[in-house]
């Protein structure tokens, strides 16, 4: 049985202590941008409501409909249980297939290491967004963007668990249905599953051995098949015929030259903003830590990494091909705007997190193989904790400001919330409505002018118009 070390469970207090914050100050979201429209669907039309709006009308993505109704259903309080709910199972997922992989590979590391690492991954994807507010807490954006990435990983766990063809067979009927569900989810993450899974398949020519090899491109290839259905429901679903024709997004073709040129100079400057955050680091840390202290068949020092030049190189050329996909898929829709609607990031940048952690454990591992003294091995296990903890605090300070943010929405919110439902009760009809902006999202009257959500808004309170009001009733 592995052994336990005491700082690993000091430096999982860490991480864990910010997502716990984090989870708490979700106490506070309250509806905003697409919110304002989803609510009065799901309340007059429930289940079906929900589910046709977005096949039918808006993208075609079916899951999201799906999702949108199970948080959406209880109304506010399901907004402010989505963020905690999701953060769990992001941790979750990460701790999963991190000690199940171990497993795998008859690796050992000391007890709390797999949970460090997979909550110092979760803290940079989560709270280390550009706007932590869009990632993490509206659920809107959760559910099409920041949550398919992780989902897809959730496919690994039945096949680290597979030990017979029976098993394999649960685990690739579970892949069929992930699969699907992704499609039907996000286009983005779509793309980026596609070229994961391809990149994966065509390295086992010279990463896994002969009976291994077939096992994993079987595995592979369902996973592609399923996503590709799913997605051939989405594109050809009417909802996402009509996104297609209204809008910027009637006049463009992907493969417009105006179009590849915008995508790939939107991913550029996507990329100089994530190369230059410091707070990814922390995921390169948590992967040296692991690296360091990773022992295999009885406490021997694993060998060093397998073809790392290799490794390297190809989840580098997997990541800019992915992510610049994932852009040149949203220029239609989104033009420039793919450089600051950083929601849309999320798609590709949990891959490139979960690849910052694979570089550190490799570079981790490749130390070991130096066979360093005692002493200068505790003070590189020392160097990389302290990262992981610099991060954390680091990412604090604003974590706890954007709290503050919302909690003075929300009693704003919660104020103006019960003025308008006593005037309706009276009677009334046309209301004064205050914009409540928080993080750059959407709100009726933005700048004093009318936004897409203001008739949104007008049909959650029952009226029949709302009109703009600098002042919170």
């Amino acid at each position: 049985m592995p052994r336990a070390v005491p700082w690993a469970y000091v430096l999982c207090l860490f991480p864990l202590g910010l997502l716990a914050v984090a989870a708490y100050f979700a106490r506070w979201v309250r509806p905003s941008g697409d919110e304002w429209c989803f609510l009065p669907v799901i309340r007059d039309h429930g289940f079906s409501g929900m589910v046709r709006k977005f096949y039918v009308d808006d993208n075609g993505r079916v899951m999201n409909g799906v999702l949108v109704w199970l948080y959406g259903r209880s109304g506010v309080s399901g907004q402010q249980w989505f963020a905690p709910l999701s953060a769990v199972f992001v941790l979750g997922v990460l701790w999963a297939v991190l000690a199940l992989a171990l497993r795998r590979a008859v690796m050992t590391v000391p007890r709390g290491i797999p949970l460090c690492v997979a909550s110092m991954v979760a803290v940079v994807f989560l709270l280390g967004s550009p706007n932590t507010y869009k990632t993490f807490y509206w659920p809107a954006a959760s559910v099409s963007h920041t949550l398919p990435p992780v989902l897809a990983c959730a496919a690994v766990i039945p096949f680290l668990l597979a030990r017979s063809r029976r098993g394999t067979a649960v685990a690739l009927g579970i892949g069929v249905i992930i699969g699907l569900c992704v499609g039907t989810l996000s286009e983005q993450t779509t793309i980026v599953v596609l070229v994961v899974l391809f990149a994966a398949l065509v390295m086992t020519f010279w990463t896994a051995g002969e009976q291994q090899r077939r096992r994993l491109r079987v595995g592979f290839a369902v996973g592609m098949a399923a996503t590709v259905a799913g997605a051939l429901i989405l594109v050809t679903s009417p909802g996402s015929r009509h996104r297609r024709s209204r809008g910027a997004a009637k006049d463009t073709s992907l493969i417009a030259p105006e179009s590849l040129a915008g995508a790939a100079r939107s991913f550029g400057h996507i990329m100089i903003d994530t190369f230059s955050s410091w707070h990814y680091l922390g995921a390169i840390a948590a992967g040296v830590l692991l690296g360091l202290v990773m022992r295999g068949p009885g406490g021997a020092r694993p060998g060093p990494p397998r073809r790392p030049v290799l490794l390297v190189c190809a989840g580098a050329v997997t990541f800019l091909v992915a992510g610049c996909l994932a852009a040149l898929l949203a220029y239609p829709v989104f033009h420039a705007g793919v450089a600051t609607s950083t929601r849309l990031w999320n798609d590709f940048l949990f891959l490139y997190v979960v690849l910052l952690t694979g570089l550190g454990t490799l570079l981790g591992q490749a130390l070991q193989g130096v066979r360093l003294h005692r002493t200068h091995a505790g003070a590189l296990r020392l160097a990389a904790a302290t990262v992981c903890a610099a991060v954390c605090v680091g990412l604090a300070p604003p974590l706890v400001e954007l709290g503050d943010q919302m909690r003075t929405r929300a009693h704003n919110w919660d104020r103006q919330d019960a003025w308008l439902r006593a005037r309706v009760a009276q009677g009334a009809r046309v209301l004064p409505y205050a914009p409540l902006p928080i993080a750059k999202m959407t709100e009726p009257f933005n700048n004093g002018r009318r936004s897409w959500t203001t008739t949104c808004v007008a049909r959650y309170y029952r009226l029949k118009q709302v009109e703009y009001t600098p002042l919170v009733p």
